[in-house]
C-alpha cells in the first residue's frame, strides 16, 4: 500500500491495520520458520507497511498537539 491511502483512514482505522500486519507478520516468520513461505520478500513489505502507518499516526499526533 501507498502512504496516501494511509493518510485517507482515520486513527481507529489505522490502529486495527497495524494489528492485522503485525499479525501477518508473526504469521510469515512462524511459516519461513517452517519452510513453507514462497515468497521470502513478503516480510519486508509488511514490515514497511507498519512503518508507514506508524509513520503517519505519528504525524498526526504531531499535528494535533499544535
Amino acid at each position: 500500500m501507498k502512504i496516501s491511502e494511509f493518510k485517507t483512514k482515520s486513527t481507529k482505522d489505522l490502529r486495527k491495520l497495524i494489528s492485522e500486519k503485525k499479525d501477518a507478520l508473526q504469521a510469515f516468520r512462524l511459516g519461513n520458520s517452517r519452510s513453507k513461505t514462497k515468497n521470502v520478500k513478503e516480510g519486508r513489505e509488511i514490515r514497511k507497511d507498519i512503518a508507514r502507518i506508524m509513520t503517519v499516526m505519528n504525524q498526526e499526533s504531531t499535528i494535533d498537539k499544535k
